[in-house]
């Protein structure tokens, strides 16, 4: 029997970000500096291949630094952790290595100036997510307050309503975070923004493509974990872009065919911690289905690269 003919629009960029390479790299380095095993506080990136890969080479992942012993190394996520944790690590005398990434420790700096300027702090972000609690812990108990929406604009106290600043977590809707800083500014005219956005340029890239490819197709997949903030917005830009049918699939044994019958037209994507295996293996998959004709739609280029903390470029003498 012919197969279907599918045109299959591959969004770039997408997949790995310049951030989640550092992090996985730190615990691959790490297990090669002290040996199996290295402790991981939080998964290292949200995804589920990557972690089980990871563990595989002698990671175990804990979510408490008390679940960690004094004598074995232990790295801190990507997505950043709260001051009282480095501090906790550092009192009990443990090696540790920071794997936060640099466009999250960014805010982080901007956080602690505001504070030093006398500023209270609003934090446009995802209440629970561990780059809020993290971003968060770098103030003291008070000095953040947290807003996930437009609407939670309108009943912030703020101790006073002259002397605020804003920064955002970095894996948002560019989209809706823009109505929601534009809600502050409008009710707190002299909030004090970031000089740059801190939504990171992997995830304004990946939506930018989503949006590009959205109104060519007649559904989009998005390659990335449940837990991850920056795959999950992907599917809310391909739905408020025109493609009705985003999904969000982990690996390609999730997606659901019977829902895929008759489309003529499919975007694929991946969120910056899914790994470009588990997008060829979804691809594969709508080979053996479809007669497939590949099309690359690319919206950026990046060439960004981070360099991993020096404690891991030194030689273990």
């Amino acid at each position: 029997m012919d197969k279907p003919n599918l045109i299959l629009y591959l969004a770039a960029p997408r997949g790995f970000c310049a951030g989640v390479d550092r992090a996985i790299k730190i615990v691959e380095m790490a297990i090669e500096k002290w040996g199996a095993p290295v402790y991981v506080r939080h998964e290292i990136v949200h995804n589920k291949y990557v972690v089980d890969g990871l563990r595989e080479l002698g990671a175990i992942f804990v979510e408490e630094l008390e679940e960690c012993p004094d004598d074995r190394p232990v790295i801190f996520s990507a997505h950043g952790v709260p001051k009282s944790v480095p501090a906790a690590a550092q009192s009990r005398n443990m090696i540790y290595v920071d794997a936060t990434c640099p466009l999250v420790s960014k805010v982080h700096i901007e956080a602690e100036r505001h504070h030093a300027n006398g500023l209270q702090t609003v934090m446009i972000g995802h209440a629970g997510h561990p780059e809020t609690v993290g971003t968060m812990g770098q103030l003291p108990e008070g000095e953040v307050l947290l807003v996930e929406t437009a609407e939670d604009v309108t009943t912030l106290q703020p101790r006073n309503p002259d002397q605020l600043a804003y920064i955002t977590q970095t894996t948002l809707s560019v989209d809706d975070t823009t109505q929601t800083v534009n809600a502050l500014r409008a009710r707190f005219p002299a909030i004090v923004g970031p000089h740059k956005k801190d939504i990171c340029y992997a995830t304004t890239n990946r939506q930018e493509a989503v949006k590009a490819v959205a109104p060519m197709i007649d559904a989009l997949l998005v390659i990335g974990a449940p837990n991850s903030s920056n795959s999950r917005r992907l599917v809310e830009v391909g739905k408020t872009s025109g493609c009705k049918y985003s999904m969000l699939v982990q690996r390609a044994k999730d997606i659901d065919w019977r829902a895929l019958e008759g489309i003529k037209t499919i975007g694929i994507t991946a969120g910056a911690s899914a790994p470009e295996i588990l997008i060829n293996e979804v691809i594969d998959a709508f080979k053996t289905r479809y007669n497939v004709t590949s099309e690359i739609v690319e919206t950026a280029v990046e060439n960004i690269e981070f360099k991993v903390p020096r404690i891991l470029r030194e030689s273990t003498q």
